[in-house]
């Protein structure tokens, strides 16, 4: 039988454990048989959580007999992290245990050096924070997980239970996952990610010499701003104002204009009944077709699948 560790501390979020020890522990193989064991582990036997304590009986040696290991996000993303969790992580992983995080479990992962040269994703909020404690993780805030073979991640509490079907899909096959998927009363596969659940691209007060512009950009969202007009607005050179824009935030102007259009162009969705059309004039988009290019692949998703999933009839 497969084994499933949970690792919990103090400060664990109590969905991000229970979404994993939940789902896993209701796999049924054709037999009826559980399919997994699924225990949780501490450092301690004792956890302190928001609401709760906890009392646990298997202490960490567990995950020396894991065939998973997973990590729930804690709260605040600073909390103190045992060396002995660490290192119980690491062991884990060299001896050829899967390791997957969820949320800002992220955080401990990296902390342990396993997620160093890989591509990595957490819940949006703290993906630009994760990226600057880590720079040699390539974190991806747009998606729901990401699958490095050993090593997978997940963003938010609902992305980790995207996660585990996925993972239950590769340990027992689609049937046993859409079973497990038609129990929780969810979709064996989302579509898009992360990125429809974001709400503004967020700008670091480091950033503040580019601030006027960027108010400029996104008060004119509706016009047909080129490159040039940015440039005499800011009163900069085209080269040097492509520069600062990609020391700052990490685009050009006009690839940051396109995403201050579709993040405009998820709030009307989301709070008008405006059409697609008149959306994508109000936001400077182009024709509808050009807007729905753009949005699904800024956004991930289609901008009626993006209304259906924040609107109700």
């Amino acid at each position: 039988m497969h084994r499933v560790s949970i690792v919990v501390l103090d400060g664990v979020v109590p969905s991000d454990f229970a979404a994993p020890l939940d789902l896993f522990g209701s796999v049924r193989l054709p037999s009826g048989e559980p399919a997994y064991d699924v225990r949780l582990c501490a450092a301690a036997p004792k956890i302190r959580t928001v609401g709760f304590n906890m009392e646990l009986e298997s202490q960490l040696d567990e995950l020396a007999f894991a065939d998973t290991v997973m990590i729930p996000g804690v709260y605040p993303i600073d909390s103190p992290l045992p060396a002995i969790l660490l290192e119980a992580i690491s062991d884990a992983a060299a001896r050829g245990a899967r390791i997957a995080s969820i949320c800002s479990g992220a955080f401990i992962l990296a902390a342990t050096g396993l997620l160093d040269g890989l591509r990595a994703t957490t819940h949006w909020l703290v993906a630009e924070e994760l990226q600057k404690r880590h720079p040699d993780i390539q974190v991806d805030p747009n998606v729901l997980y990401v699958d490095n073979g050993q090593i997978l991640t997940s963003a938010g509490a609902a992305a980790g239970l995207d996660l585990c079907l996925y993972m239950i899909k590769l340990d027992y096959g689609a049937a046993i996952a859409a079973h497990s998927a038609r129990l929780a009363v969810m979709s064996l596969e989302r579509r898009g990610g992360q990125a429809q659940y974001i709400v503004n691209d967020r700008i670091s007060h480091d950033h503040r010499s580019l601030g006027p512009v960027l108010e400029w950009m996104e008060k004119n969202l509706h016009r047909s701003l080129d490159l040039e007009e940015i440039a005499e607005n800011a009163r900069l050179s085209k080269r040097t104002l492509n520069r600062r824009f990609l020391e700052q935030v990490g685009y050009t102007p006009i690839q940051w204009l396109l995403r201050l259009r579709m993040r405009r162009a998820q709030h009307l969705l989301a709070n008008t009944r405006n059409s697609i059309e008149r959306i994508a004039s109000q936001v400077g988009a182009g024709s509808p077709a050009v807007f729905r290019k753009h949005f699904r692949r800024i956004v991930g998703t289609s901008p009626q699948e993006y209304r259906r999933s924040w609107v109700s009839d």
